[in-house]
C-alpha cells in the first residue's frame, strides 16, 4: 500500500481541514495518509519513506509564510524527484501559495506533480468543497500505482 505525506502549515485551521480532507481521500482510495504539521518535520530524514508528498500553505499577502519557505529548503534536500506529488491551501483574497509551492515542486524538485495543478479554496468555501478535497487526494493515490 502506497503512502502519502500530507504535510501543511495552518494559522487559522483552515489549511489544516483541507490537509484532514484531502487524507480521507486518499485513505478512499486505497492509499495510507499521514498528515504532519510542518513544524514536526526537523530534517531531511523526516521526508523519507513516502511514496507521495503533498505540501499546503495558505497565502499571506500574496505568498507563502516563511516557515513553508524555510520547510521547503528542507525538503529540496529529501531527494523527491520522480515522486508524485501536489500543493494545497486556503486563502482570503489571492491564493498564490499552493501555485508558488507547486511550481517549487515541479521544477526545483523535479516531482511527477499531478495534472491537476496546485489547489486551493477560499477560507469560507471549505465545508462546502469536502469532495473536492477528496477527489485531489484520491488522484494523488491513482498516481502511486500508475
Amino acid at each position: 500500500m502506497a503512502k502519502v505525506l500530507v504535510a501543511y502549515y495552518s494559522r487559522n485551521g483552515h489549511t489544516e481541514e483541507m490537509a484532514n480532507y484531502i487524507a480521507e481521500g486518499i485513505r478512499i482510495a486505497g492509499c495510507e495518509a499521514e498528515v504532519k504539521p510542518i513544524s514536526e518535520i526537523k530534517n531531511e530524514k523526516d521526508l523519507q519513506g513516502y511514496d507521495a508528498y503533498l505540501f499546503g500553505c495558505p497565502t499571506y499577502h500574496r505568498d507563502m509564510t516563511g516557515n513553508m519557505k524555510s520547510f521547503l529548503f528542507l525538503a529540496e534536500k529529501a531527494n523527491l524527484e520522480g515522486k508524485p506529488g501536489g500543493a494545497f491551501g486556503s486563502y482570503t483574497h489571492s491564493g498564490d501559495a499552493p501555485g508558488i509551492i507547486f511550481e517549487t515542486m515541479e521544477y526545483v524538485f523535479k516531482m511527477n506533480v499531478t495534472n491537476l495543478g496546485s489547489f486551493k479554496l477560499k477560507e469560507a468555501t471549505i465545508g462546502d468543497n469536502i469532495k473536492s478535497c477528496q477527489d485531489y487526494g484520491k488522484v494523488i493515490c491513482e498516481m502511486c500505482a500508475g
